[in-house]
């Protein structure tokens, strides 16, 4: 017992050791040397699936592409009977609805559709799968300071993140794992008006499985969850 005892403290001890002695700065570093050691995003230009399981509703198929040097995003998503595409090409944007480009404002209306629209897929397509390396976006705030954090079981360090007010108001935490620095987990949370953490708000994501594309390590598997009750959301798998 006095054996087991004393491996826990060595063990815990060690754990903290990690966590103080290394910086925000370096833990990004480190993880997006993991994820894309020959630093290749900047010049990604890449085309995949990407498969959404959701409770109750039928599989959205949405292809992407995305190609970073010549301004360019398409996604073409298709549930049942329906397919939408969004293309934004140097910041114009154009937009379909089966096949079909010119829509009126009706049909525009009655399906959702918009240029918002499309910016917001850009924009999230753009960062959940350039992460880590979206980390380095101007208005992206870093803390120094790395959490050990034990997550479903599961040791991390832990970054947390917030931005500019004119990037977004949310705070984040990407979890990584101490040994290989591949990034496993994140999760964010709303605020009040006052900057608070609303505790109850936001999701967590669950990152599973491998693919490499252009070189960089992307997760493959993406199940989405409430932070409030751990209830079940979602799962995007990503297929090339």
């Amino acid at each position: 017992m006095k054996f087991i005892t004393i491996g826990i403290l060595v063990y815990c001890s060690f754990n903290v050791l990690v966590a103080q002695d290394i910086s925000g700065a370096l833990l990004l570093e480190k993880a997006i040397q993991y994820h894309d050691p020959n630093h290749q995003w900047n010049t990604f230009d890449a085309e995949f699936d990407i498969v959404m399981d959701m409770p109750k509703n039928s599989k959205r198929i949405s292809h992407i592409h995305i190609n970073l040097p010549d301004e360019y995003f398409k996604v073409t998503a298709t549930r049942d009977t329906i397919i939408t595409e969004y293309i934004i090409d140097k910041g114009n944007c154009s937009i379909s609805l089966n096949g079909k480009t010119e829509l009126s404002k009706a049909e525009l209306f009655s399906n959702n559709l918009s240029c918002e629209s499309a910016n917001m897929y850009k924009n999230y397509y753009t960062y959940l799968y350039g992460l880590p390396m979206k980390l380095q976006d101007e208005g992206t705030n870093i803390s120094e300071k790395v959490a050990l954090k034990t997550f479903k079981g599961k040791d991390y360090l832990v970054l947390k993140v917030t931005y500019d007010e004119a990037v977004g108001n949310d705070v984040w935490y990407f979890y990584f794992n101490p040994e290989t620095y591949a990034l496993e987990v994140y999760q964010f949370f709303k605020t009040d008006e006052q900057g608070n953490v609303k505790t109850e708000s936001g999701e967590y994501i669950m990152l599973s499985k491998t693919e490499t594309i252009n070189q960089i390590k992307i997760p493959k598997v993406r199940a989405w969850y409430y932070n409030k009750d751990d209830a079940y959301l979602a799962t995007d798998i990503l297929k090339q």
